[in-house]
């Protein structure tokens, strides 16, 4: 945070006014009404400027502009404690404001590894953009982009062997996913294999390590 001279009678207490924004997130919530109802004495000392956006502000007008917004600043932010805002923020909102994916990257599109939830076996490998991740959160089913379709893609959508996403997890680029899944009917590949990476290199040829779960001819009929 940053402050301004607005007034010379009064800059002097600048250096309170710092320590009580402070000491009001320490504060229980007796003490921090103390703090609210003294707020007018200081209300015209100063200049507030948002340390997250550079955004300057009269301290009588003091407001965030970017409330539905995670903040780091935002437990010691002045703004906060001349608007009387708690900073008392549920860690489920928290987590909502925080997930954003790069979905500027490779067209929109990111790949997503879709792992067995129990065995932990990587059963197959596609991409989602943001319609297709939106709607596998909405539905709790895993959801792709098709590249050779250009379609939104529900797996399992013909064969009924959808995939029950349990976990997301998200790396450190935050442009590759990994959905942790629950396999409907065994077998995530369409050749009928439990995962599409069912065969092995060895030595010059391609071993196949896993046989069929299903017959693909009689499914996609």
């Amino acid at each position: 945070m940053s402050f301004k001279k607005g007034n010379d009678n009064l800059l002097s207490i600048s250096g309170e006014i710092c320590y009580i924004g402070v000491r009001f997130f320490q504060a229980n919530q007796a003490e921090k009404q103390v703090f609210r109802n003294c707020r007018i004495l200081i209300l015209t000392v100063m200049e507030l400027v948002c340390e997250k956006y550079n955004e300057k502000m009269q301290s009588d007008s003091a407001a965030c502009r970017h409330p539905k917004e995670y903040c780091k600043y935002r437990t010691s932010c002045i703004i906060h404690f001349m608007a009387g805002d708690s900073g008392e923020y549920s860690d489920d909102a928290v987590e909502k404001k925080m997930i954003q994916l790069n979905f500027a990257k490779n067209n929109g599109l990111l790949p997503v590894i879709a792992q067995d939830y129990s065995t932990n076996q990587v059963l197959m490998l596609a991409y989602t953009n943001e319609e297709a991740w939106n709607k596998t959160r909405e539905t709790g089913k895993a959801h792709y982009w098709s590249r050779s379709r250009q379609k939104l893609w529900l797996k399992g959508e013909t064969s009924k062997h959808y995939q029950v996403v349990r976990e997301i997890l998200v790396d450190c680029d935050e442009d590759t996913l990994i959905y942790r899944i629950e396999q409907l009917g065994g077998a995530a590949c369409h050749t009928g294999h439990g995962s599409c990476f069912y065969r092995l290199v060895e030595n010059d040829h391609l071993k196949e390590i896993e046989g069929l779960v299903f017959d693909p001819r009689e499914v996609y009929k």
